[in-house]
């Protein structure tokens, strides 16, 4: 019977006696020294109780926010205990029990709170069916215990020892023998409580019922017996109580040797289990360790597992784990290992059953338990509307870490479902599973686990469902999700293939050979367009595959090489650039030791109208080479070469302090720069400002403008303060600005740098060595005079990379000198450009 003190306080205040007899005026004497002590006593009380009251409100409001906040559920539980709110509190338990196993303290304070109120035998049945739920959760010694002896004292049948009383408590305590009598350190209790109410039975038989007698006395003997042959600790007080009692019933033996008046089969189970007691105390002693953190006693837990496996008595093995996920209740190494080793051993279907069902509600969040669960399940032939309800439709509402925990359970359903199909099941329930998980998972699954699912769809609604337009329909949704990739079109062709449909998958061919897939996909699903004429087509189908695919293929090619020239382009300008670095610095090396004066400098670089015909046509012809390597490289590369030596601030662009005899610096140091390109050529300076004002940090921008235009040339320089802003402002790659997206990337000053150090630059060609110089090659020349390759590119000349814009003129661009017509300068398309080059 519960303490007063283990009651909640409105039910112990209930409990209290009533007082007697005398007026108002000397009870409230007698209770109080003082009036004011008791107003201060009473205020006191009521802050509290309005203090609680707030708590409670709190409480319940988290918990509709958060109504599978475990910590809140236990808070709330604590606090409605406490204030006595008995229907609030069995609802709040309820709830909470419907989403979370509660602990055996919390059965055992709730059965205990029951039990402090119940008035009747209505409220007996109630008390025992909380018992027997907690029971069922986790393996608690105590509250066994507990059970046993409310039904003992409380059971009118069981107290009166009528017979349907004994056998009852007989099958109660048996039930508990088989739940926790093997518990090594704790599985004795049960043992003496179930030889304590046998004794007591005995006394209350008759000396006349000899019969009667002789077998309640073989019945506690049995249960000695038995209890001796387990493995538990203190068998040695168990064995001298044997003695004892035996003395007691007539049974003589000495008391100082061990065995004496022991039956030999009892001597030999006792003695085995003691060495098996043996055996197993280290593995005790590390678990009785107080101080042990969770992660340790999960392994010593393990270890005593693997041990116990080993010896190959399951009852002792579930034992042991179930002791192990009483203390270790979210361990998933623990419940995977439990559900596994009875699916593998056991196999009894109510084990099975509770096992699992316990092991999702403590982890809820791993998907292989349901799936084990699933399958356990179909094993022992449960229904599908256990499969169903019980399990799937509960699984699929938890929350998982990744989408592929929850397209392995939806596909363990469709297993299930395909293979009970013979069973009288209907198609419907596996279409209905694959729409609802494609409506579920699509817009995360990734194109592989996408394709799969799909793939499996279409199979069992052409092979199961007979429904070819189904299984077309399917491929057809997965083609406008997904139609570029190669892998869905070749499924697809091959399920009209494995059906005979020659036409169909001719058809499919024809939509796909023109599109563009990853890698060579393009180039393979076009030659097996061709293979699958060859192999299924007549000539005239064959021969119109050979006309669609064949320029579709050079296509192909011609996109290829073109790329391949790119690359190489941009590696053999990186080439020339390294090389020219040295050149540059040997040159103003030797500017440097003639430390000629300014005047005599002027004087030795005559005006470019003074120039030899000669100096021209080598310029040109380095200044075509150049040229060349750059227009097949593209515009945007084109672009970037000469944006990366423009450097234009924006304020003398804003203000049109071009002509100014204030010298400009010959570079930037760029180290906390970024270089924007595809800008909106309607964009200016602060356009750009307010596109990164949410980032801040921004310290200069240089929109480069074309040298005669003055307008935008759409890229531009910014720098940053730190690199912290530069690093927010290169995540706003490819977002838009105006009506383009723009294009960011780190600029590089490493490279430009060297070059503008060679020496100083003028605006004239004179100062860049040409390749036609004294009958040799240009010192950046990296190739080779020999042919190149269709599609590469030669490259002679000094390299022009990051020379200022002002020496270099820009592609496209002739002078009136240099334009054949003699007409004014204009800009050119690189393809009529580049037939310029190449005429010259």
């Amino acid at each position: 019977m519960a303490t007063e003190e283990e009651m909640p306080a409105a039910a112990a205040a209930a409990a209290a006696p009533a007082g007697g007899g005398g007026d108002d005026a000397e009870m409230r004497d007698a209770a109080s020294p003082s009036e004011s002590d008791s107003d201060s006593s009473d205020s006191d009380d009521e802050g509290a109780a309005g203090a609680d009251e707030l708590r409670i409100q709190a409480l319940e409001q988290a918990l509709k926010e958060q109504p599978l906040d475990y910590e809140t559920h236990v808070q709330y539980i604590q606090c409605l205990r406490k204030s006595g709110n008995i229907e609030k509190l069995r609802a709040a338990r309820e709830e909470m029990n419907k989403y979370y196993p509660l602990t055996p303290k919390m059965w055992l304070e709730w059965a205990k709170d029951e039990i402090s109120l119940s008035t009747s035998e209505e409220s007996f049945g109630d008390v025992v069916k909380l018992y027997e739920r907690g029971v069922q959760e986790y393996l608690s010694i105590r509250l066994w215990r507990d059970y046993l002896d409310y039904v003992e004292e409380h059971d009118p049948s069981v107290s009166q020892c009528t017979p349907a009383g004994l056998s009852k408590m007989r099958d109660l305590f048996e039930r508990a023998i088989t739940a926790g009598g093997l518990h090594v350190t704790e599985g004795s209790k049960l043992w003496a409580a179930y030889r304590e109410y046998e004794m007591a039975i005995l006394i209350t038989i008759s000396d006349e019922n000899d019969e009667e007698k002789a077998k309640q006395v073989q019945r506690i003997r049995t249960l000695f017996h038995r209890q001796l042959s387990v493995p538990l600790a203190e068998m040695e007080s168990t064995l001298v109580e044997y003695k004892s009692w035996e003395a007691e019933q007539g049974n003589a033996n000495d008391p100082g040797s061990t065995f004496d008046g022991v039956p030999s089969n009892v001597t030999s189970a006792y003695k085995k289990a003691n060495d098996m007691y043996n055996e197993r105390k280290q593995y005790e002693d590390q678990l009785s360790n107080a101080g042990a953190s969770e992660a340790d006693k999960l392994q010593e837990f393990l270890k005593y597992l693997k041990f116990e496996e080993s010896s190959g008595d399951p009852a002792r093995v579930q034992v042991l784990y179930e002791r192990a996920v009483s203390e270790l209740p979210v361990s998933s190494d623990l419940w995977m290992g439990y559900t596994s080793y009875l699916d593998r051993s056991l196999k009894v279907p109510s084990v099975l059953r509770s096992v699992y069902y316990r092991a999702t509600r403590n982890c809820t969040w791993v998907a292989e338990l349901w799936v084990h669960y699933l399958l356990s399940l179909e094993r022992i032939h449960s229904s599908e509307e256990e499969l169903r309800h019980v399990v799937f439709e509960r699984a699929v509402q938890c929350s998982f870490p990744t989408i592929q925990e929850y397209l392995n359970v939806y596909l363990t359903r469709v297993h299930s479902l395909r293979r009970r199909i013979s069973d009288g099941l209907d198609f419907q329930l596996i279409r209905q599973t694959f729409m609802d998980a494609a409506e579920f998972l699509s817009p995360q699954l990734g194109t592989k686990e996408l394709l799969h699912l799909n793939a499996y769809w279409a199979k069992l609604e052409r092979n199961l469902g007979k429904d070819l337009a189904a299984a077309r329909g399917v491929w057809e949704n997965t083609i406008k999700k997904s139609g570029s990739v190669l892998e869905v079109w070749q499924q697809y062709i091959s399920m009209e293939m494995e059906m005979g449909n020659i036409h169909e998958a001719r058809s499919l061919y024809k939509r796909c050979y023109s599109k563009r897939f990853a890698g060579s996909g393009s180039e393979d699903i076009c030659h097996a367009w061709i293979r699958f004429e060859e192999e299924n087509g007549t000539l005239d189908d064959y021969d119109l595959a050979v006309k669609k695919v064949t320029p579709r293929l050079k296509e192909l090619m011609m996109f290829k090489s073109q790329e391949e020239a790119k690359e190489e382009a941009y590696s053999m300008l990186n080439d020339n650039s390294n090389a020219d670095d040295s050149y540059q610095k040997r040159k103003a090396g030797k500017m440097t030791n003639k430390q000629q004066p300014p005047a005599k400098k002027r004087k030795e670089n005559p005006p470019k109208s003074a120039k030899s015909s000669d100096d021209q046509r080598s310029k040109a012809q380095s200044g075509h080479s150049a040229a060349i390597a750059a227009v097949e490289v593209g515009d945007v590369a084109r672009e970037k070469v000469e944006a990366s030596t423009e450097m234009k601030v924006d304020s003398d662009s804003r203000t049109g302090n071009t002509g100014s005899n204030e010298p400009k610096p010959s570079f930037y140091n760029d180290k906390c720069t970024i270089f924007v390109s595809n800008i909106d050529l309607k964009a200016n300076e602060d356009d750009l400002r307010r596109f990164f004002s949410d980032i801040g940090g921004v310290t200069a921008i240089r929109l480069l403008r074309d040298k005669f235009t003055k307008k935008s040339r759409g890229l531009a320089y910014v720098d940053f303060s730190d690199n912290k802003h530069l690093d927010a402002a290169l995540k706003k790659n490819k977002q838009k600005l105006l009506a383009k997206k723009v294009s960011i990337a780190r600029s590089d000053p490493s490279k430009g740098k060297k070059n503008w150090e060679a020496g100083p630059s003028s605006k004239g060609h004179d100062n860049l060595p040409q390749s036609g110089d004294d009958g040799a090659k240009a010192p950046g020349s990296s190739r080779s005079d020999k042919e190149v390759p269709k599609g590469d590119v030669k490259i002679t000349g000094k390299n022009t990379q990051f020379a200022p814009r002002s020496v270099v003129k820009p592609l496209g661009w002739t002078t009136k000198e240099e334009k054949p017509d003699g007409g004014a300068g204009e800009l050119k398309s690189n393809e009529e450009f580049r037939n310029l080059l190449l005429k010259k």
